[in-house]
């Protein structure tokens, strides 16, 4: 129950940024407003349920960087590739890269944690991440997606942390 409810609210969520995106002058507000919206799929979790702490920090901002050079090696290999992000949407990237990790892969992996273990978490989430993506994004980014989905998502089962997946998210939002 729990779980369907986080996974609705998200898309529903994930499915207003992207029609108020499309709005001139909008893009910017939907993505701080979309963003601050998803943490909010949060309230009421433990901290540690959503893998967010303080312990080993510099070890997690560290997992957090090898990470983002793993997302950005596809953009690395492009000949001519330059960041696509202009400038002044950087706070807004930031905010909704923290609030889609809050909400995919802190409460909605923990929700489907409780209920199916990791695997469900690990699939579940990394299923709605990519569901909610193709909302706002052409088809053939969509493996990308997943693939990314994917790996933040075994990294939040392996080590039970995302602060690594909230740094390496929003590092590859600025550049990509």
């Amino acid at each position: 129950m729990r779980a369907g409810a986080i996974l609705a609210y998200v898309l529903l969520i994930e499915l207003a940024r992207a029609l108020v995106a499309t709005v001139p002058g909008a893009t910017m507000p939907a993505l701080i407003l979309g963003g601050a919206a998803l943490a909010l799929a949060a309230w009421g979790w433990p901290l540690d349920r959503l893998g967010l702490g303080t312990s080993k920090l510099g070890f997690r901002l560290l997992g957090g960087l090898a990470l983002a050079a793993v997302l950005l090696l596809p953009a690395a290999a492009r000949a001519m590739a330059v960041p696509l992000l202009p400038g002044g949407l950087a706070a807004a990237a930031i905010a909704v890269s923290i609030g889609e990790e809050i909400a995919f892969r802190g409460a909605l992996f923990a929700a489907l944690e409780d209920i199916g273990g990791a695997p469900l978490a690990v699939i579940g989430s990394t299923l709605a991440w990519t569901a909610a993506h193709a909302l706002s994004h052409p088809a053939e980014f969509l493996p990308a997606v997943a693939g990314a989905g994917l790996l933040l998502a075994m990294w939040r089962m392996s080590f039970r942390d995302l602060v690594a997946p909230i740094v390496a998210h929003a590092i590859a939002d600025l550049a990509l």
